[in-house]
């Protein structure tokens, strides 16, 4: 038969006795009160976890600054790179446009410049002086019919570019006016107050003078009744 069951060989002796102070009693014996230095260094190992605790917090609080910056960055890059595209792709189709109508000028100058140019020259080549009697009617109808062409070239080129056309009729209407207008008002300017006043009733005594003939007979008409 085996050896009887003993509750004590399970027991370590030495973790009892190495249990902390500040522990609960066991089996009714109650710890014993924690001396200075223990208490010291509870008090410093506290203090110590403290200071690890706020470099912590401060090391968390960098970081979140860090990502607070990273996120407004990303946020203003994609702002600003939406904007950006929105106004290069709007200015680079208007300037494609301005180029594409410049383009279509440029030739149409070119053109017409070219057309210019060819009846100058034909104009330009007609000599008259060697014109004989016998060729007489048939140079003078070649001549003819290269000024009517040259006239139809300027005239196409007239009202294809109204810059052109003679602005010197626009130009008197639109920059000085009427001249009489301007000729009469511009003494009227310069004239003082008391002088235009005796002008003005120079010029307006007879309409005064009738009135004033109107009202007496007026009067006379009502003492007469």
């Amino acid at each position: 038969m085996g050896t009887d069951f003993d509750a004590t060989e399970f027991v370590d002796s030495d973790y009892r006795h190495s249990k902390s102070p500040f522990s609960a009693a066991v089996s009714g014996v109650p710890a014993r009160a924690p001396t200075r230095e223990e208490v010291d260094l509870k008090a410093a190992e506290a203090q110590q976890k403290l200071i690890e605790l706020k470099r912590a917090q401060e090391e968390l609080e960098r970081q979140r600054a860090e990502l607070e910056d990273t996120r407004r960055r990303q946020s203003e890059f994609q702002t600003g790179r939406q904007e950006m595209l929105q106004n290069l792709e709007r200015g680079l189709g208007l300037l494609e446009e301005a180029e594409f109508s410049a383009r279509q000028e440029a030739e149409q100058t070119n053109k017409a410049a070219t057309g210019l140019r060819e009846a100058l020259d034909k104009v330009e080549a007609i000599r008259e002086e060697t014109w004989t009697s016998e060729n007489f009617h048939r140079e003078l109808t070649r001549a003819l019919t290269t000024l009517e062409n040259a006239r139809m070239e300027w005239n196409t080129c007239r009202l294809k570019f109204p810059r052109l056309s003679d602005p010197s009729a626009t130009n008197s209407q639109a920059g000085s006016g009427n001249p009489a207008v301007q000729g009469a008002a511009a003494p009227l300017a310069d004239l003082s107050l008391w002088r235009a006043c005796k002008l003005g009733l120079a010029l307006t005594w007879p309409i005064a003078l009738v009135g004033l003939g109107a009202i007496g007979l007026f009067a006379a008409l009502l003492m007469q009744r």
